[in-house]
């Protein structure tokens, strides 16, 4: 049910108080590692919960504030609800500060307050100054106008029933955020082994849920595993959903085969990607980064490094908004509207951030930005039907089309193609129809198979039959067995051909079961053949060509011959038609592929 669980982040400068004020919440001590007990701060991500007045609960991810880790505190960001911005008294806005803001509104945050810490250190001036530094520092941010909780951990501690309030308040305006219909996603942020289970994998999930014995695959490496136990705030339970923070216990990998940034997902379909196009907010005061320069892309809890090809533009630009296409130089995992943070390769330094607009994008080519322009402000705007013009004539399986949010296109067979790529494809299928009627006037229509070229071969078989049918189905095309024609396309015979076709016509009638030999007909008069035989007029029956007329007449015979006789020796049917052993046998096995008959040894038996 939406709004039930929030993930509420602390950020702020280093040693501003974020991992005591969460241990004053929760009663539990986030800095874990023997170094961040020593030094007094936190380095990796810390987890706990808290259960609010109203029986929900709040779970906390604690990130770190020192810039060295930013990496860490982008991958803590992930997937937030609610931040706790922590900004300590007596000392006010600094860097951190200032980056961990910018970062967090560039992933899309938008519910939060302001904790001003340490208040029992500072006087009320001082106090007074630093929330005039903060009332600066977050204007025209997602933070502009919300509550500045003044807070101490000292002696009497205060404020936390005011946080534990706004916690509250927040619950079902930012958690309702969390869920969609795609398929399951669990970003690792932590993986380890827990005795007695094995490798257990944790992050917030995302998209839709998951239940205990699942498949379940480890992406982008595409390690198949199974889900063997899921807990949330360490109770166990059957499922899991977006926005929990979740716990897998993963069947048969190893903790050394797996790393934060990858991605545990519950379908095979969901590709690793390596060319974004994405939609980038660069900072006012970011440095400017040429076309083709290298920088590090944070999605998720994965950092890779990507060369970034600005669209339309010589590079990225400080206080643009600009369409940036990323290919990176390890795959990743992610889908149309995730958030990302992009930063310098060297110095470290947050250039800006955006949205995912196409993971699985073709490689654009300078010649044409223009073109990938207008398909990036056209996916910008909502319109995913972009993604079935960008698939081409091979379209997009459901499976496909549904991680791409798209919903529209013409479907042929098991596929969604771009109506763009119809006309194309309709387009082609026209042309080649009429060079062939020009090629071949007299024959009634082109083999179908024939046409499933140039363009058209890029469809599987299924999705040209489906083509085939659409176009008779409109009336261009005529789809009759395994021949196509035109619509408007008929046979037509000057005075010369027609006499030859009767004159064709006429020798196998006097044939009779005998027939003609097919090569001696085709010599010069294959096409009027042809036309004999779509007409049904005559028929091959192996090398040989008779008149439908006999044909039906032997068919009536054989019918005739079984109303007195069980069975039809080859002595019958010599006696019957008068053939030899060399025409005969063609014509048993005829009758036989006609459902007149069925063989019984040596002999025939009605079928």
């Amino acid at each position: 049910m939406p709004g039930q669980h929030l993930i509420v982040g602390t950020a702020g400068h280093i040693d501003h108080g974020k991992t005591s004020l969460v241990r004053a919440l929760t009663g539990v001590n986030l800095d874990q590692l023997p170094e961040e007990r020593e030094r007094g701060i936190t380095i990796a991500l810390g987890f706990t919960s808290l259960d609010l007045a109203d029986g929900r609960r709040a779970a906390f991810v604690d990130v770190p504030g020192h810039e060295k880790l930013i990496r860490t505190m982008i991958a803590g960001a992930t997937g937030l609800d609610v931040v706790v911005l922590v900004v300590a008294a007596n000392e006010g806005v600094m860097p951190q500060t200032r980056e961990h803001l910018a970062i967090l509104s560039l992933l899309g945050v938008s519910h939060g307050f302001v904790a001003l810490t340490k208040c029992d250190l500072v006087d009320d001036e001082m106090r007074e100054l630093a929330e005039l530094d903060v009332e600066e520092v977050v204007a025209g941010t997602f933070l502009e106008g919300a509550p500045i909780v003044h807070t101490a951990l000292g002696d009497e501690p205060r404020g936390l029933d005011e946080i534990r309030r706004h916690l509250t308040a927040h619950v079902d305006s930012a958690g309702e955020h969390t869920h969609d219909n795609r398929p399951f996603r669990l970003p690792i942020d932590r993986c380890f082994i827990q005795r007695g289970f094995g490798t257990v994998v944790t992050g917030t999930a995302r998209g839709d849920s998951l239940s205990d014995g699942s498949p379940v695959w480890v992406q982008p490496m595409g390690i198949a595993s199974r889900v063997r136990g899921l807990q949330v705030h360490s109770a166990s339970v059957d499922t899991v959903r977006a926005g929990q923070r979740v716990a897998v216990n993963l069947a048969g990998v190893e903790r050394d085969d797996l790393a934060r940034g990858m991605v545990v997902v519950n379908s095979p379909s969901l590709s690793p990607a390596s060319i974004l196009d994405v939609e980038v907010n660069m900072l006012k005061d970011s440095a400017p980064i040429a076309s083709g320069s290298h920088v590090r892309l944070s999605l998720g809890t994965a950092e890779v490094l990507a060369v970034a090809d600005a669209i339309g533009r010589q590079g990225l630009e400080p206080d643009t908004t600009q369409w940036v296409q990323l290919r990176t130089e390890s795959p990743i995992v992610a889908l149309p509207g995730d958030r990302f943070i992009l930063r310098r390769e060297s110095p470290l330094e947050t250039l800006g951030g955006g949205v995912v607009l196409d993971p699985w994008a073709p490689r654009a080519r300078r010649k044409n930005h223009r073109e990938v322009e207008a398909q990036l402000r056209e996916l910008s705007a909502g319109d995913t039907t972009v993604m079935l013009l960008r698939a081409g004539v091979q379209g997009l399986t459901d499976a496909q089309a549904k991680l791409r949010g798209v919903t529209a296109g013409v479907r042929l067979a098991d596929r969604r193609l771009h109506p763009t790529w119809i006309e194309r494809l309709t387009a082609h299928i026209h042309e080649a129809l009429t060079a062939y009627h020009a090629a071949n006037p007299l024959a009634a229509g082109a083999p179908r198979r024939a046409m499933h070229t140039g363009l058209a071969a890029g469809l599987s078989p299924q999705a040209y039959d489906a083509l085939l049918h659409l176009l008779a189905t409109g009336g261009s095309i005529v789809a009759n067995g395994p021949n196509v024609r035109l619509a408007d396309f008929s046979v037509e015979l000057d005075d010369a051909q027609q006499q030859a076709r009767e004159a064709m016509l006429a020798t196998l009638k006097s044939a009779g079961l005998e027939g003609v030999k097919f090569e001696d007909l085709i010599q010069n008069t294959r096409g009027l053949l042809q036309l004999l035989i779509d007409a049904g007029d005559v028929e091959r029956v192996g090398d040989r060509v008779v008149s439908r007329e006999h044909l039906d007449a032997l068919k009536a015979d054989v019918r005739a011959f079984f109303s007195a006789s069980q069975r039809l020796s080859p002595s019958d049917f010599k006696a019957l038609t008068g053939q030899s052993r060399r025409t005969a046998i063609p014509l048993l096995e005829w009758l036989d592929a006609a459902g007149i008959t069925r063989r019984d040894g040596d002999a025939r038996i009605a079928t």
